[in-house]
């Protein structure tokens, strides 16, 4: 089946859809983007996500070329078109096409250039994976210093995922001054004496949305939480490890550098986190 997919304010079949050579996100990857989970043919925190767009075009003086409830509607209607019960859709708005390329930003009238797609994925909730937990490398974080804008400078994570391939595992760590500060597409976490830590917010992480939304889960359900850096010794010595991310929402890292984590399993923390997380957002999803 060929998809639906949305291009400067037309649905398109996705062979017929086409972006100028001369787009700066092709260019200068001048843009930023999304990514919002489908459950159930609903869409999984859409008011984060949009209030975090909104957030990264400000950030890099971008015009939004689209307002947010129209926005909710093509989500909507890429769902529908698609036929997706689980899955992504991904969005990617760029600063347009000039008349040619140049590094100075092209006139304020360039339209901005908006491209949504959707990923069917079958079993998104009940991934196998989540039961058995991965395993990640630790690698230097070479990234530019602007982590918490979304953009779509992601060169250096899937550098990052090959290496881990490479290595035999799943996924990679960045570490920076010593300290973790995310993976590659997503925010980490690790667990000692039931305590759940997580980098602080900074310029150094995104700000992650399943990463707010289970957060807030983990203290309403009595979790304790601290807000700090963590050194990849610690987390090999910690008694479980996870990330979050809106594609895999609560993931179980079982391993880091060869070493297990914990018992080498999912441990328990994790594992609730994810139970909460599904459910709660179900209930909430649009």
């Amino acid at each position: 089946m060929t998809r639906t997919v949305y291009v400067n304010g037309a649905y398109l079949p996705e062979n017929e859809a086409t972006v100028s050579i001369f787009d700066r996100g092709f260019l200068f990857a001048d843009g930023v983007y999304e990514v919002t989970s489908v459950l159930d043919g609903k869409l999984i925190d859409f008011e984060g996500h949009a209030i975090r767009l909104a957030r990264s075009l400000s950030e890099l003086a971008m015009r939004s070329p689209i307002e947010k409830a129209h926005l909710l509607e093509v989500h909507r209607e890429l769902v529908r078109a698609n036929r997706i019960e689980e899955g992504l859709i991904y969005l990617q708005i760029t600063r347009g096409a000039a008349s040619d390329r140049d590094f100075a930003y092209p006139s304020e009238d360039t339209p901005p250039t908006i491209v949504l797609f959707t990923q069917n994925k079958p079993g998104l909730a009940d991934s196998p994976v989540a039961k058995v937990g991965i395993k990640v490398i630790s690698i230097a974080d070479q990234r530019w210093g602007r982590r918490d804008i979304k953009t779509v400078q992601l060169l250096y994570p899937s550098m990052g995922k090959m290496m881990a391939k490479t290595a035999g595992c799943d996924d990679a760590w960045m570490v920076e001054d010593g300290a973790v500060t995310e993976g590659t597409s997503n925010n980490a976490y690790i667990v000692k004496g039931g305590k759940i830590i997580t980098r602080h917010l900074s310029n150094d992480i995104l700000h992650g949305i399943t990463r707010a939304a289970v957060l807030r889960f983990a203290r309403e359900a009595q979790m304790e939480v601290e807000e700090r850096a963590f050194t990849v010794a610690e987390a090999q010595g910690a008694d479980e490890a996870f990330f979050t991310s809106a594609s895999a929402f609560v993931m179980p890292v079982v391993e880091l550098d060869g070493q297990a984590i914990g018992s080498g399993t999912p441990g328990p923390v994790a594992t609730r986190l994810r139970e909460i997380y599904l459910d709660e957002s179900r209930k909430v999803a649009i």
